[in-house]
């Protein structure tokens, strides 16, 4: 029942939903692991569940300390799949709609100031060019573009040689669900990328590489963990201790400061929603002080 069960699962979300492979991957270990609390349960056909051994497993997994923001998920996704399976004859009701969506705490990640990402990309650059490695080239091209450009890691992992165009100064790029969207990227970026074409791609290409932008060491199109790690150690010029995802968020902090709208930003970022935008980006004190003695007739 499982196998067939999840194997059904699993295509609903690929072919009707258009989930990317993270999103997909996430769902299907929820439902994996809420089907091993059924079975210990004693639970062997679906039309003995009830709304209780939904509470029951998301008790066990609260118990063992999860993050808010993971039960969260978990209950999204759980409505999400009972949904489906009253939808597809699996339940006679969509026990999962009375779940209450407990609202996460907004907990801003930690970003760099303007000078502290400047401080990043120009260590980079001066070793780039006192150790003009291939591997040191491709470096300061990746934490480039993803300072310059917002985007997610797994949209730099993603892009391909003919995604970036040099007429426009953008990048095309596949994000969530398959979502294509144009990225605007700056001069230095694209100075950057360049040189890494020129200098460091030959380098490590091989059969394996295709058209893949960015190369792992051994030729194959470079994957999330070593940019994680990329830019993990560039962080340490500024002692910050940041991911890609500190860097995107950083990237649209400092765009807001610069003056572009919400909408703007959400367009760069690829958010479907607005809410998500300012979730992610907050104004620094000195913008809303500066905001309120140029607007207010009282400051």
């Amino acid at each position: 029942m499982s196998a067939a069960l999840i194997t059904q699962y699993e295509e609903h979300l690929a072919m009707v939903r258009n989930l990317s492979d993270n999103s997909i991957r996430g769902y299907v270990t929820d439902l994996e692991s809420f089907l091993k609390h059924m079975s210990k349960l004693g639970i062997v056909e679906f039309n003995q569940l009830e709304i209780e051994h939904i509470r029951s497993w998301l008790a066990n997994l609260q118990s063992t300390g999860v993050a808010r923001s993971t039960l969260t998920r978990r209950i999204v996704s759980i409505r999400a799949f009972t949904n489906w399976a009253a939808a597809n004859g699996w339940l006679n009701s969509d026990l999962g709609a009375n779940l209450a969506v407990p609202k996460p705490h907004k907990v801003l990640p930690e970003v760099l100031n303007i000078e502290e990402a400047i401080t990043v990309l120009k260590a980079l650059e001066v070793k780039s060019v006192e150790e003009p490695s291939a591997l040191n080239i491709r470096d300061l091209a990746l934490v480039e573009v993803l300072y310059g450009s917002g985007i997610r890691v797994s949209e730099l992992c993603g892009l391909n040689l003919g995604d970036v165009d040099r007429s426009r100064n953008t990048l095309n790029v596949i994000g969530k669900g398959d979502k294509q969207r144009v990225v605007p990227v700056g001069m230095p970026a694209m100075a950057t990328i360049d040189n890494y074409l020129n200098k460091g791609r030959s380098e490590f290409a091989n059969q394996s590489s295709q058209d893949a932008l960015f190369l792992g060491s051994r030729g194959k199109r470079i994957d999330q963990r070593t940019v994680r790690e990329v830019v993990y150690e560039a962080m340490k010029a500024v002692g910050a201790s940041m991911g890609p995802h500190g860097l995107r968020h950083s990237a649209a902090t400092h765009l807001l400061e610069g003056g572009a709208d919400l909408r703007t930003v959400q367009e760069i970022l690829g958010h479907a929603s607005l809410a998500t935008t300012q979730i992610y980006t907050h104004v620094s004190p000195e913008r809303l002080q500066s905001a309120y003695k140029q607007a207010h007739p009282r400051a």
